[in-house]
């Protein structure tokens, strides 16, 4: 019916040929220099979106302050009745991407960020920016701890939250390294068992969060304004170890070797019963001479390596609880967590006694800037978004949940399936704090004069049209709330240390996290999962999914229309609102105030309701969402249009026809690959289609038509290639 439509239209048009589509192989300069938008912008959210604390420092203040309520989700102290959703900032400045703000320009950078949507923002490194340079312990730079200082009033003042590592560099603040932003120093594993590095970790603490902010006029361990602090970034024993494995070096540091035998002599009355046990004790290896080695090999299955994940939980367990009354002993009321990746059974036993779980989570992980660096140039809708699912696996069902890192990165060629995967199903989760990981979100301007802005790098999503674009959704599908949570929850059960394997890497069964794509998911202790109506027990192994969805079908959990086919790749969320089709590489959200589709190519129109795409070039993501507040998309006046396909650097070069080898990343100004997607919105009335710039600007209208709306969307707009299109209908 819709696509009988099109041919009267055809003279309005943008770029409409006639011609079969295919994937264009066309790249389109940015045009933008300035990346600033200004009040009144489509793109300007904080009408839509406000912070409401906007105002002099001492605007988010105690009646505002973030608080876990019962059920674990977080909720500003004065409206505990509404969970609160966190669109997080990353902030990873170091001097390659242009360290932290002067005083004018982090006023304008806070601005920008309350204007796009985020209401928190994440503080990681700055134990590095303070010690850059610096050859005596704790010798802070003060320009740069000045600056730190006016930006957390400036992100204050603009009604932005905290959340701070207490400690990301392996560094920490001692003097005389120039790497502290590599993982070559063995802080954060002396952290776990030397007082020596506690006590260190200790006074940076005082050194930093504790003293007082000139510019709030109180210290930020005491401000209102920070919700959360993560002990110590990625700070697992077990991972810590394999971030530093170099050849010739044995698997585990030696410092572990003395207590974990004293572990073993607490548990094992004697030798011959620690033989009994693991079966494999070499020659001269003796519990009561504390002999006992550690596994030479930490990828091999054994008893030993069972036992010595058991050692893990224990000793961090213990350190974080040492660091949490630090924390609380210098006046912090806020949230603390750590352990914030690795999600394996051993760190989730772990991370069970914190007050708040944190995790990092990426799909097509990047090791480095280097050439030769590589990706494996897959996309995520095929894998049933299986990052998003492990991150969901790794929760705790009634404490508040934070992603501290995502990233679909650059340079994949799919990461435009970011757009609605990620906040879509953060939404359906019920996740409380969502952080694209980067050196900011934004940039005030492409050309600034950094090693790491002179292109797009992964890790560095402000460049990137495509990561913008996918962020400007997250501000709707997550932080608006168009994407409801689940109404189903369906528990884990967690016995305890019985849980643990021989395997190191063991986690939840993918064939399970699947479970993640209908409803909520997350561990629970055994007891209290047996409560549910359908749960996962343990053991895991023989669990059959499929019995759980006839469970949950048999039930009512899962409505009697639900779509859901494993068989056929098809997982439709309880709500309805989120369709993944693995084997069509689709994914689907409709809402009342947003509706788009992800996709790798369409064979068929895709109907969500208002917004149709019945053809389109290539692979890429078309998205329409109501802008003006209360609206929806049936009713409303003014409709954001976005629409991704891919972005690469000038001069851009690959090893490989793949592109899965980089060779040089080139340099700007950024390419936006050609496209153009054949839509229709189930509206009548006098409407314009105008683009959108990257700058926030509207250019001049490149369609328009009265009664039926339909229209060849193309990002090859006269005013530039960009992602963004308004849509006014009268």
């Amino acid at each position: 019916m819709r696509r009988a439509l099109l041919p009267a239209v055809a003279a309005l048009l943008v770029g409409c040929s006639g011609e079969p589509v295919t994937a264009s192989d066309r790249w389109l300069p940015v045009r933008e220099t300035a990346l600033e938008i200004s009040p009144g912008s489509p793109l300007d959210f904080s009408a839509l979106l406000p912070n409401r604390a906007i105002g002099p420092e001492s605007a988010i203040g105690a009646d505002r302050r973030l608080v876990a309520r019962p059920d674990g989700r977080l909720a500003f102290a004065d409206a505990p009745e509404s969970p609160a959703r966190m669109l997080c900032a990353s902030l990873a400045w170091s001097p390659a991407s242009g360290g932290f703000p002067a005083h004018d320009e982090a006023d304008r950078y806070a601005r920008q960020l309350a204007m796009r949507g985020y209401n928190i923002a994440r503080l990681h490194f700055v134990d590095a920016a303070l010690m850059f340079g610096r050859d005596r312990d704790f010798d802070f730079d003060p320009d740069t701890l000045d600056r730190v200082h006016y930006l957390l009033a400036a992100l204050k003042r603009n009604g932005i939250y905290w959340m701070i590592d207490a400690m990301s560099s392996w560094r920490g603040a001692y003097g005389g390294h120039d790497d502290r932003w590599e993982a070559g120093g063995d802080l954060k594993l002396a952290l776990h068992l030397d007082d020596a590095a506690f006590a260190h970790w200790r006074r940076f603490q005082e050194e930093f969060l504790a003293r007082v902010n000139p510019y709030t006029g109180v210290a930020p361990i005491r401000d209102e304004a920070l919700a959360l602090v993560i002990l110590a970034n990625e700070n697992g024993i077990e991972f810590g170890g394999i971030v530093r494995d170099r050849p010739g070096r044995p698997p585990y540091d030696a410092a572990l070797q003395a207590p974990f035998n004293r572990w073993l002599a607490a548990r094992y009355a004697s030798t011959a019963e620690l033989a009994r046990a693991w079966g494999d004790l070499g020659r001269g290896e003796r519990l009561e001479d504390g002999s006992v080695r550690l596994p030479e090999n930490r990828y091999a299955a054994s008893a030993r390596m069972r036992d010595l994940q058991a050692f893990f939980v224990e000793v961090e367990r213990a350190s974080a609880e040492r660091m949490t009354r630090t924390l609380r002993d210098l006046g912090y009321e806020g949230l603390i967590s750590t352990y914030n990746n690795w999600p394996t059974v051993q760190t989730a036993l772990a991370r069970r006694g914190l007050d708040a779980v944190t995790m990092n989570t990426y799909h097509d992980w990047v090791g480095g800037y280097h050439p030769g660096a590589s990706i494996g140039q897959t996309g995520s809708i095929a894998t049933g978004v299986d990052y998003i699912r492990m991150a969901a696996a790794a929760r705790w069902l009634g404490k508040p949940f934070a992603i501290s890192e995502w990233d679909h990165l650059f340079w994949n060629r799919h990461r435009y399936e970011a757009g609605l995967a990620m906040p879509a199903y953060a939404a359906l989760q019920g996740w409380d704090v969502l952080c694209r990981h980067g050196h900011g979100p934004l940039a005030l301007a492409y050309g600034e004069p950094y090693a790491h802005k002179r292109a797009m790098l992964p890790y560095a999503i402000a460049l990137d049209p495509v990561a913008r674009a996918a962020e400007t959704l997250a501000a709707l599908l997550y932080r608006r709330g168009d994407v409801a949570q689940s109404r189903l929850t369906i528990p884990f059960a967690v016995r305890g240390e019985e849980d643990l394997g021989p395997d190191m890497q063991a986690r939840e069964p993918g064939r399970l996290t699947r479970l993640a794509l209908l409803g909520r998911i997350g561990l629970m202790v055994e007891e209290e999962a047996r409560a549910a109506e359908v749960f996962v027990p343990q053991p895991r192994e023989g669990v059959d999914p499929f019995a759980i969805l006839e469970r949950l079908r048999a039930t009512g959990a899962l409505p009697a229309g639900n779509r859901t086919a494993p068989r056929s790749g098809l997982y439709e969320s309880d709500t309805g609102e989120i369709l993944l089709d693995g084997g069509a590489q689709q994914l689907r959200v409709a809402t009342a105030a947003t509706q788009g589709v992800a996709y790798a190519g369409l064979t068929a129109p895709v109907d969500l309701g208002v917004l149709s795409v019945e053809a389109a070039e290539g692979d890429g993501l078309v998205a329409l969402s109501a802008i003006e507040r209360g609206a929806t998309l049936r009713d409303g006046r003014r409709l954001l249009v976005v629409f991704a396909t891919d972005a690469r650097n000038t001069g851009m070069r690959f090893r490989d026809r793949a592109g899965r080898v980089i060779e040089d990343f080139g340099r700007l100004p950024v390419l936006i690959r050609a496209g153009g997607a054949d839509v229709t919105i189930a509206r009548e009335g006098r409407w314009r289609l105008s683009p959108v710039g990257l700058d926030g600007v509207v250019h001049a209208p490149v369609a328009r038509g009265e009664g039926a709306v339909a229209f060849r969307l193309s990002n090859d707009a006269p005013s530039g290639p960009t992602t963004f299109f308004l849509l006014e209908i009268d």
